[in-house]
């Protein structure tokens, strides 16, 4: 069993790169056609050479280390040579799952870290516990609140894919002793007060005011939001339900009155239930939107979901019934909104102090 990365030149100058795979006695070819390397005629060229020639030998070790799946105790020196960079490259050009936007976020603050501590270029063989405990100290220093613990958690998912790919002997993560601390930022809150000022208060896009007023009263998500279909609403019965895009976790959720009532304001012929633009797009017109209301808070898509809870919570709903209407795994999660809730509660009574 052998891969043996090969080159061709071709009549334009240019290089082809493939991969013959050996197995068995027969040969396989897998050519590599998003990483032909240019006739370089600058800098520019040479680096974009020397970055698509570092994937194609992390692919040449992952095809290898297929090969090799019944044999965990080998350790390839291909694997020891790996640069890990190019290796997560090309995982995260693979990943095929919807968070593949987060895990290039994930790489794009590793290669940064080496960078600043002048480690590019580093491989797995030379990859320590200690460089990462620097990386955690990193992503704390550039993150906020839950930011640092939600990249480590994926370059954690990365560097595990490669243990099992034997690009390491030993799992690293065994022996870091370094944990992320990631405190969660405080969310703003939009009450039911504030909502009723935001849905008298013009906007640049009706689709994105009805979306996002949608998600305040059901506590969906963006990616939940962007993608609902009308076979997941059932107007009859008032009720929605749908797998969650984040979690997988089914959710069921009563339309109540406000939500009907959006409802039957969009075209019902539509493919999906909302027209909406892009994340960017669709939070630049509700900043715009929020302060056209004169409401002084830091509201993003996700705040809908986060007064959803909220605000279930503060007219007494149940913290377990509050859980299930927002499909989480844990109460855990659900605690947040509690004392938010309670903080909302706080000020209410504030505002009925008598001078004695």
């Amino acid at each position: 069993m052998s891969v043996i990365l090969r080159k061709r030149k071709n009549a334009d100058g240019t290089i082809s790169l493939r991969l013959d795979i050996y197995n068995n006695g027969k040969r396989t070819i897998e050519t590599l056609k998003h990483l032909k390397l240019a006739k370089p005629s600058n800098v520019k060229d040479r680096e974009e050479n020397k970055s698509f020639l570092q994937q194609a030998e992390a692919i040449k070790v992952t095809r290898a280390s297929q090969l090799e799946a019944n044999n965990y105790s080998m350790v390839t020196d291909a694997g020891k040579k790996t640069v890990i960079i190019a290796w997560m490259q090309t995982y995260v050009d693979d990943y095929a799952k919807k968070d593949k936007r987060n895990m290039q976020g994930v790489l794009n603050r590793f290669s940064d870290f080496l960078t600043e501590e002048k480690l590019t270029g580093l491989t797995f063989g030379n990859l320590t516990a200690l460089i990462i405990e620097d990386f955690i100290d990193f992503l704390e220093s550039k993150s906020i609140g839950e930011g640092a613990v939600s990249y480590y958690n994926r370059f954690k998912k990365m560097i595990k894919n490669a243990y099992r790919k034997k690009l390491m002997k030993d799992n690293i993560l065994n022996f870091v002793d370094r944990k992320v601390r990631g405190k969660a930022k405080k969310k703003d809150t939009l009450t039911l007060e504030e909502l009723k000022t935001l849905s008298s208060t013009p906007t640049d896009s009706i689709e994105v005011k009805r979306a996002f007023l949608f998600s305040c009263v059901t506590g969906l998500r963006w990616c939940d939001i962007k993608l609902l279909k009308w076979q997941s609403i059932n107007i009859t019965n008032r009720q929605m339900n749908l797998s969650q895009s984040k979690t997988s976790e089914s959710v069921s959720v009563p339309l109540n009155d406000t939500a009907i009532k959006l409802l039957e304001k969009v075209d019902a012929n539509s493919k999906n239930v909302f027209d909406l633009p892009s994340a960017n797009g669709a939070n630049k017109t509700l900043k715009a939107w929020v302060k056209r209301a004169k409401i002084n808070k830091h509201i993003t898509w996700h705040n809908a979901r986060h007064s959803f809870g909220t605000n279930l919570i503060y007219k007494d709903v149940d913290i377990l019934t509050t859980s299930k209407l927002m499909g989480q795994t844990s109460i855990k999660h659900t605690q947040r909104y509690v004392n938010a809730a309670y903080e909302m509660k706080q000020k209410a009574t504030d505002k009925i102090n008598i001078e004695l």
